[in-house]
């Protein structure tokens, strides 16, 4: 019993209340329906951190990198590559979200219907409306996350330049971030209760088709990210640096027993750098910069979450979203991509920022949840691969690889 109160074993208690909130669900569904209210509360205590949570990853993301002028052209080149690697890894999910649809051909007792207004810029002129807040207050409102990414951006680097003068600052923002997360990981804690609320309500409401509709989304995520492992990474490496595949996928199999295992990069981080240098021959002054960026800018699973996620949402309310909104969507993804918070279930609360970014329903949070250690293995696996993959080219672009 020990074991499953530990604070890293969290799944297996979300997994405790999704096996619940079934039983709830069919033994008594006009009670799980009437009781909805503790599964909302669960959604509105994530939707309050989403504004505190991003904005203290991204400040924090930038200040502490702030070192980086002594790498200017591996940074520069790292970032770009990372940003194009992100972009690339998304229309490559879409892709295949696009070929499995997983929201759509599930019958279910009563037919999701989604009563609220689309959102999300869509132009030029609606980004820049977005990016601009009427009021202080605006930026604090959950409904405004592009303009408090844009404010904690601005602080950061005016933060920087203010060099020593701005130490105290620097020291408040990295504490304030430790505050933030730490509360944010009290509210992960009574997920368990949430996710076996908002279970037993879909049970009750739309019966046993919702696990199709599950299981169809975790397939297609996994689907997506072998799809941007072969396309995204493989081949890029094999064909610029020249590396033996055998040789390659040897390497990443070593690092995905640790990520399948902890869901961590950060875990992962150690054993990454080491098979990089030692078996793969990249230089350790480049691996020791890459890799540890990587670990908070370059999420290659996080596009692959974002995108099969819109797909499935919007399929499964039956909601016809343009194509010119999933575009969007790319460019909004790699802007949430650097302030993935390093929680257990953090991706969660990014899903959640996600769709409430769009106007999008997260009713579908709560279950997916209960299925979240499943995604994550996938979605943190290609993220060190990827790190990997723009590791060894960033090394062959400087003339440094050992082949």
């Amino acid at each position: 019993m020990s074991t499953v109160f530990k604070k890293e074993n969290l799944f297996i208690r979300i997994a405790i209340g999704f096996g619940a909130g079934i039983l709830l669900g069919t033994l008594a569904p006009q009670f799980s329906i009437d009781t909805k209210i503790v599964g909302d509360v669960y959604l509105n205590l994530l939707k309050v951190m989403v504004i505190p949570v991003l904005m203290c990853a991204v400040m924090t993301g930038i200040i502490n990198s702030a070192n980086l002028a002594s790498l200017r052209r591996v940074a520069v080149k790292t970032v770009l590559l990372y940003v194009l690697m992100f972009l690339a890894s998304f229309a490559v999910a879409f892709g295949v979200a696009m070929m499995i649809r997983p929201g759509r051909g599930v019958v279910f007792e009563n037919q999701p219907v989604y009563e609220g207004t689309i959102g999300g810029p869509i132009n030029i002129s609606g980004i820049l409306r977005g990016l601009l807040p009427h009021s202080f207050s605006d930026v604090l409102s959950a409904k405004c996350i592009l303009p408090a990414l844009l404010l904690a951006i601005l602080l950061s680097v005016v933060i920087i330049a203010m060099g020593e003068k701005a130490e105290p600052v620097t020291k408040f923002i990295n504490r304030l971030k430790d505050v933030v997360f730490r509360l944010l990981s009290i509210i992960m804690e009574t997920s368990p209760i949430g996710v076996m609320s908002l279970m037993a309500f879909s049970i009750a409401q739309y019966g046993m088709g919702l696990f199709m509709a599950i299981g169809k989304y975790i397939i297609c995520c996994w689907l997506a990210c072998i799809a941007v492992y072969i396309i995204v990474f493989f081949i890029p490496v094999r064909l610029y640096t020249g590396k033996d595949a055998r040789t390659f996928l040897s390497a990443c199999g070593k690092v995905a027993l640790m990520t399948l295992s902890t869901t961590s990069s950060a875990a992962a981080l150690p054993t990454t750098i080491r098979v990089s240098v030692e078996d793969l021959g990249a230089p350790a002054e480049i691996s020791n910069f890459t890799l540890p960026l990587g670990c908070t800018i370059n999420m290659c699973g996080g596009a692959c979450s974002f995108c099969c996620l819109a797909v499935f949402v919007s399929d499964f309310y039956s909601l016809d979203l343009p194509l010119v909104q999933f575009a969007m969507m790319a460019i909004i993804a790699t802007l949430l991509n650097m302030a993935a918070p390093g929680i257990p279930g953090g991706g969660i609360v990014l899903m959640t920022s996600f769709l409430t970014i769009f106007s999008l329903p997260v009713d579908l949070i709560g279950p997916i949840a209960a299925f979240y250690r499943l995604l994550d293995m996938a979605f943190t696996t290609i993220n060190v691969e990827g790190d990997i993959a723009a590791n060894l080219i960033i090394a062959k672009s400087e003339g440094n690889m050992i082949q």
